[in-house]
């Protein structure tokens, strides 16, 4: 009997120290849980040296592309419509998503994958839901083109660039306009830090711009030459880049509030970057040019340590795949590109 008893309580107290450690587990915040993971891999140098193209499809007019956040499916503004490709097989036939009545300028995912955000000549950002197919809400207040469009970290706002020199903030549950940032000529690019609490803006006048998403006010203007036509920060979200007229990717640190770094590497008489991306981990740099290549630069360094050619139009746009593995070329050439090692 005795023992018995003894059995029971020495069951009850690990019964509870195992409910203690659930509950344990569950109260730590996300955010610590994930700073434990494994961090993203990149490419190595061996890898950078087998790059090559993987898969190619060919179509009409690409404007824009993007990965999903899980990275099987690749985004792709094609004409009018957007269109979801498998992005294992872009062989496979891909899923529109129809409803702008102008060109698609611009494609981003939500940080969940669930939903879409496009921009369009239409002057109009439309939301989807990406399972069903369905268009959720139509954002409208822009008087021009919308040349760029960019989720919140935590996928609550919407933020859109145009060629009515504005910067509009959305709600992306009501699609309503919450707030404007003006001041600049026709802009071409937006970026959210990835804190959530500031947005970048790139504009035809050759300046950077950073918004206080709160209160609206104008933080910094960084004053530039030339057009500004691509911006990403950092994973870190201590660097901002950006590309522009002058061929080159630029390192802003946002702690120092001074230019870190140029990237160079474009031709003289072809001195356009369209579209950068930083790598997963930070690492590389990716740029899409007017000379028709896609280019590859080791951040810490600033060497440029790929020149991939094969386009035969001007590359518009990059993006990476999640894993870090992988990564999307479009161009003017009407070809999608993804590259890896073979």
């Amino acid at each position: 009997m005795q023992k018995a008893r003894l059995w029971f309580w020495t069951l009850l107290t690990l019964s509870g120290a195992f409910l203690l450690f659930l509950w344990a587990q569950a109260a730590v915040p996300l955010a610590a849980q994930e700073s434990t993971r494994t961090p993203v891999p990149t490419l190595s140098a061996d890898d950078l040296e087998r790059i090559a193209e993987l898969q190619r499809v060919q179509l009409g007019t690409v404007e824009r592309i993007a990965y999903s956040p899980d990275g099987n499916t690749l985004a792709v503004a094609h004409g009018n419509d957007v269109w979801l490709y498998d992005a294992q097989d872009l062989q496979r036939a891909p899923h529109a998503l129809s409803g702008h009545t102008d060109l698609v300028t611009s494609v981003a995912w939500s940080p969940d994958g669930r939903a879409l955000a496009s921009g369009a000549a239409d002057r109009t950002i439309r939301l989807w839901d990406v399972q069903s197919r369905r268009l959720l809400r139509v954002l409208e207040g822009h008087t021009a083109n919308v040349t760029a469009v960019a989720w919140s970290p935590d996928g609550q706002f919407v933020v859109s660039g145009s060629e009515d020199n504005a910067v509009c903030l959305w709600d992306a549950q009501t699609g309503q306009l919450l707030r404007t940032f003006e001041g600049q000529w026709s802009v071409y690019a937006v970026a959210w830090s990835p804190d959530g609490r500031v947005v970048a803006s790139g504009s035809e006048d050759g300046a950077v711009r950073l918004w206080d998403v709160q209160t609206g006010q104008l933080l910094q203007t960084l004053e530039y030459a030339p057009k500004v036509w691509s911006l990403a920060w950092s994973p870190n979200g201590q660097k901002l880049a950006w590309g522009a007229d002058d061929g080159a990717v630029h390192l802003w640190d946002v702690q120092t509030g001074q230019l870190q770094q140029t990237l160079e590497g474009a031709r003289a008489s072809f001195r356009r970057v369209w579209s950068i991306a930083w790598s997963p981990d930070g690492r590389l740099m990716l740029a899409g040019l007017f000379d028709r290549t896609v280019r590859l630069w080791d951040v810490q360094t600033g060497q440029l340590v790929r020149t991939l050619e094969g386009h035969t139009d001007s590359v518009n746009a990059v993006t990476w795949s999640p894993d870090g593995r992988r990564f999307a070329s479009s161009a003017w050439d009407g070809t999608v590109r993804i590259w890896g090692v073979r």
